[in-house]
């Protein structure tokens, strides 16, 4: 049998699969790009979810152990690069199914949750995304005119815990905080002007509950924090004015995590 010849930058299946690095070439076709080996790991763990694997022949032989049986394409390094959003590709990227679910689905038996209001940044989203599956919970909603959660960049971000954890996207950040309190969560609204104090919500936050965050600029507008059960601020003892939308989920869900044991 003839070894496979690397596929070059100009191969239509590359050009193809390339074409996904656009929205809406990802939301017309469902599917996505996972590049580097995290994230490529996580998405072989998933049934179902990698449709194809592009590799170089060096990095299939370094990740020999993680690809398995996988569906492997070779690639030279041009095409790679071509694929991949990373300044230094590791050499690895998957096409993938969306894995979004239903909002109602994503939250049914979840004890804590994150919804995410108009989160625009996607290396923010796909933080927010690692920490809540670092700190435990069960789900996370991407509501409003949040990022795609399929951004490379959230992808990327998220070092493989987009495949660990329900994803669900909601265009109505009402509909999300509606589908939460239907769930049976308590939903907390990260607010600096908060009537409840961080440090005083033990209680609170030993029950089941989803944090509420807004967009990294302006936060949550008085409209939809008044959707929230409660609004909760974190204490800022110097003088920066606020933290930055990863800081403050990582707080908010580790405070939950530490009232919970």
């Amino acid at each position: 049998m003839t070894p496979q010849q690397p596929l070059a930058a100009s191969n239509a299946r590359v050009k193809d699969a390339r074409r996904l690095s656009r929205r809406s070439a990802r939301a017309e076709r469902r599917l996505f790009l996972a590049d580097g080996p995290k994230a490529v790991e996580g998405a072989l763990a998933v049934p179902d979810c990698v449709v194809e694997v592009f590799a170089t022949p060096a990095a299939r032989e370094h990740h020999a152990g993680l690809l398995g049986g996988a569906p492997v394409t070779l690639v030279d390094d041009r095409a790679i690069a071509a694929l991949s959003d990373s300044v230094s590709p590791a050499g690895l990227v998957a096409v993938c199914r969306f894995l979004d679910l239903p909002t109602a689905e994503a939250l049914t038996d979840a004890d804590l949750a994150v919804l995410c209001a108009d989160v625009r940044d996607p290396g923010n989203a796909g933080t927010v995304v690692r920490t809540a599956d670092a700190a435990g919970a069960a789900a996370v909603v991407l509501a409003g005119d949040s990022v795609d959660a399929y951004n490379p960049k959230t992808v990327r971000a998220s070092v493989g815990s987009l495949f660990h954890l329900p994803v669900a996207v909601e265009r109505d950040v009402g509909a999300a905080v509606r589908a939460a309190q239907d769930a049976g969560l308590v939903v907390l609204a990260a607010d600096g002007g908060g009537e409840v104090d961080l440090f005083a919500a033990d209680d609170l936050l030993r029950g089941p509950v989803a944090w509420l965050f807004g967009n990294e600029a302006w936060g949550l507008p008085d409209d939809v924090a008044a959707l929230a059960d409660h609004r909760v601020r974190i204490p800022i003892a110097g003088a920066a004015e606020s933290l930055n939308l990863a800081t403050a989920a990582a707080v908010c869900l580790y405070a939950t995590a530490r009232a919970r044991r």
